[in-house]
């Protein structure tokens, strides 16, 4: 029994330092350009923003060329104190990653953010249409060859088991 509880506490032990090392890198990291959404089809509309320009949200000069929208504005937000721009992803921009960039008007710190450019809208959910082939269903299913060979071999494990049971009931040994 103490090999099982060694295993046991090993594995749990494992599994514990292995999500220790693999924590997300952008846990804690608030300095980096955010862009909402993340994932845009072509025409769509792209807000940006970061804190990385100070307290208060300076201003910061955005750059979305990588993507064919050109240079934009980052204004300081109200709200947050951060600084928000946005821009619109042109029609012909072509599927993949693009780097979108912002630089801090003051102090000169340049902050980048990913922007991923899809032919499919992800906000419109997809509904699944038709049966779903599970493998379970009638009793005699696509091919009745192989449930009558099921059945077969249902039949002799059941029988070989009862036979075992008697034997060892009876003393006869296996």
């Amino acid at each position: 029994m103490r090999p099982t509880t060694r295993l046991l506490t090993g594995s749990a032990l494992a599994v514990a330092a292995a999500g220790l090392v693999c924590a997300p890198a952008y846990a804690g990291d608030t300095d980096g350009l955010e862009v909402f959404p993340s994932s845009v089809v072509p025409g769509g509309q792209v807000t940006v923003s970061t804190a990385a320009c100070g307290a208060g949200g300076t201003a910061a000069a955005g750059d979305a060329s990588a993507v064919g929208a050109g240079s934009f504005t980052l204004a300081p937000d109200a709200r947050d104190g951060d600084a928000t721009g946005q821009f619109r992803v042109p029609p012909s921009a072509q599927p993949g990653t693009y780097e979108i960039a912002a630089t801090c008007a003051e102090g000169g710190r340049r902050v980048t953010g990913d922007l991923v450019v899809t032919l499919t809208s992800q906000r419109q959910p997809v509904h699944p249409r038709g049966s779903v082939k599970t493998g379970v269903g009638g009793a005699l299913g696509p091919d009745p060859v192989q449930t009558a060979a099921g059945v077969a071999a249902l039949a002799v494990a059941a029988a070989g088991g009862t036979w075992l049971l008697h034997r060892r009931a009876r003393g006869d040994g296996i």
